[in-house]
């Protein structure tokens, strides 16, 4: 029934087992490391650990963490290999989802930019490798760029309707007669 690709890298967490908190050193191995590579459109990744220390807080949970990633993306304009390091502190507030938010919602979706409201933790338990790759992919450049790489405009081609040709058969035919 769940239509969703498998996630590249995935650490599960029971709510009920962060008690006072959990810290957690996360480094995929090197089959993760393929798959995230694929789903961030990246050339090769290297590297990548991220530190996480996950707390309750009185309205829910707070992770707090360090991403650190050796990662090459393709550059957009030469194509080229563009080597990336990537080293990102992050941290995310967590509440668990009641069935009252669910119910007020009435089948309307509110989107918003700007949203600082906390992750809803749905089913009792979250996932600690898909919070680590979301904030790699937030450290990578969505238009990567070698430096000094310039785009440059193609060179427009001259008239290109069908009647230029008709056109430049009537100027020979002119100069022809005269």
């Amino acid at each position: 029934m769940n239509d969703l690709p498998p996630l590249p890298y995935s650490e599960p967490l029971r709510l009920h087992q962060i008690g006072a908190g959990v810290q957690r050193r996360l480094a995929p191995d090197a089959e993760a490391m393929k798959r995230i590579a694929r789903a961030l459109d990246l050339q090769a990744l290297d590297a990548f650990e991220a530190d996480i220390n996950l707390v309750p807080t009185v309205s829910g949970w707070r992770l707090d963490g360090r991403v650190t990633a050796d990662a090459v993306q393709t550059c957009g304009l030469t194509l080229e290999p563009l080597p990336v390091h990537v080293d990102r502190k992050f941290s995310v507030q967590m509440v668990e989802a009641t069935e009252r938010d669910d119910a007020d919602d009435e089948g309307e979706i509110d989107l918003e930019l700007d949203d600082d409201s906390p992750d809803q933790i749905e089913g009792g338990s979250l996932d600690l490798g898909q919070y680590v790759v979301e904030q790699l992919a937030l450290s990578l450049d969505p238009f990567p760029r070698k430096p000094g790489a310039v785009f440059e405009q193609p060179k427009e081609p001259g008239e290109i309707s069908p009647f230029a040709v008709l056109k430049s058969l009537q100027s020979k035919d002119d100069s022809g007669e005269g």
